[in-house]
């Protein structure tokens, strides 16, 4: 699992592979600002984006999400 902090967003981005099968799928899950370090502040809860996509190994499935995450960053995770 890869982050990246984006403005006063951290997204996390990973490829998962499928159950039971030979595709990666891409997730994603952001957070926002918080005031507290010990915790932070989901504004999109883990979960698989591009759910029409799969990829043919994790890095490509990370690559996807992370693009994803950044369109959503861009759009602003809260209103999805």
């Amino acid at each position: 699992m890869a982050t990246e902090q984006i403005g006063d967003y951290e997204i996390e981005y990973s490829g998962q592979r499928v159950i039971g099968g030979d595709g990666w799928v891409a997730n994603v899950a952001i957070f926002g600002h918080s005031t507290n370090p010990m915790h932070r502040n989901p504004v999109f809860p883990s979960q698989r984006v591009l759910p029409d996509q799969t990829f043919d190994d994790e890095k490509s499935a990370e690559e996807g999400a992370r693009k994803a995450a950044h369109e959503l960053v861009e759009s602003g995770p809260g209103h999805h």
